[in-house]
């Protein structure tokens, strides 16, 4: 942890964090008064509001998704800990437009209920709320309650794509299903090759030897499911790109798009090398890319380390999606 952090408390750092970001953005984005919470300066009247959020700790995750085509507003809570209800549920009245809200959830138990409660209450007083649940990470098969599969950093690219729908003024059941559409086609595998680091209150949980490499690991720190003496790119990005290939039924492929995120402390140089490995791989395999997205977009803090996501695009629109401009400052850096 590094000076900037010490004699703060979680409160004051997820407080700093927001006064940040709205002062270096201020032109287009503003705190919603009360809350950990930020939201376009200019809330459309004409389309439904997208809302994400979740804990600090995952920069630019998740004010830098709010932009034309992305999100309109998003709430951080304390380090890798989700917002309480109250402050979602503000959210949520403060920037109601009478179109509907859509909360756009990364699948860990407390977000998941967190964000729900919200909802409960909004509808509960009239509003149209609704939700899209991202449960994109592979590594956990389990199907129980405690162990499933975790929203990692391809919810960064089910933003974009409803974003770029709610813009183009889909209502809020066919956000849902979108939504439903893309989480289904949309897979996340990681990798870490140091120790997670220790912020706030936070401890690692897990070990690593200075040679060793942690296939499987989650953003907050969470151990994987296969420790290994550090390997080349190459064969990192053999197994991480085969084990999401199996995901899929091959012919079923249609168009992929891609995203190497570094997950805090993990060089461009490095990431590019990954990616260069990656596309090789997928090219062996005859499976064209027609989306390609790399640098730091769901981070652990500053845990040395990368995922790989892949999304099957099985509809021309959700390219058009991604293709779309936006001025989401954590899309463009």
């Amino acid at each position: 942890m590094s000076g900037f952090l010490n004699g703060k408390t979680d409160q004051e750092i997820i407080d700093r964090i927001t006064d940040g970001i709205v002062a270096t953005y201020d032109q287009v984005l503003i705190k919603i008064d009360g809350t950990n919470a930020v939201k376009k300066s200019i809330i459309p009247n004409n389309k439904v509001v997208l809302i994400s959020g979740g804990g600090s700790g995952h920069e630019p995750g998740h004010y830098g998704y709010i932009g034309e085509n992305m999100l309109d507003a998003a709430i951080m809570g304390p380090i890798f800990e989700p917002p309480s209800p109250s402050q979602i549920f503000k959210v949520i009245q403060e920037t109601y437009n009478n179109q509907g809200s859509l909360l756009i959830i990364k699948n860990f138990e407390k977000d998941v209920n967190n964000f729900l409660e919200a909802e409960k209450r909004a509808v509960a007083t009239g509003m149209k709320v609704d939700h899209v649940i991202v449960n994109d990470d592979c590594s956990i098969e389990s199907s129980s309650y405690k162990q499933r599969k975790r929203g990692v950093a391809g919810s960064v690219l089910v933003h974009k794509i409803l974003g770029g729908a709610a813009s183009k003024g889909l209502s809020l059941a066919q956000l849902v299903k979108l939504g439903k559409q893309v989480v289904d086609q949309t897979r996340t595998l990681g990798v870490s090759f140091s120790n997670a680091s220790t912020i706030s209150n936070k401890s690692a949980q897990y070990k690593l030897a200075e040679d060793e490499m942690f296939f499987g690991i989650g953003i907050h720190g969470e151990p994987g499911y296969r420790k290994e003496t550090m390997q080349s790119s190459e064969r990192i990005a053999l197994e991480l790109t085969n084990k999401l290939i199996q995901q899929y039924k091959k012919n079923n492929i249609k168009k992929l798009a891609i995203m190497v995120n570094g997950l805090g402390s993990t060089p461009l140089l490095e990431l590019s090398i990954f990616m260069s490995e990656v596309m090789d791989f997928l090219d062996i395999n005859h499976l064209g890319v027609d989306f390609k997205l790399m640098g730091n977009f769901l981070t652990a803090y500053d845990t040395a380390g990368l995922s790989l996501t892949f999304v099957n695009l099985k509809d021309e629109k959700w390219l058009a999606y991604l293709n779309e401009p936006t001025d989401a400052f954590g899309w463009n850096h």
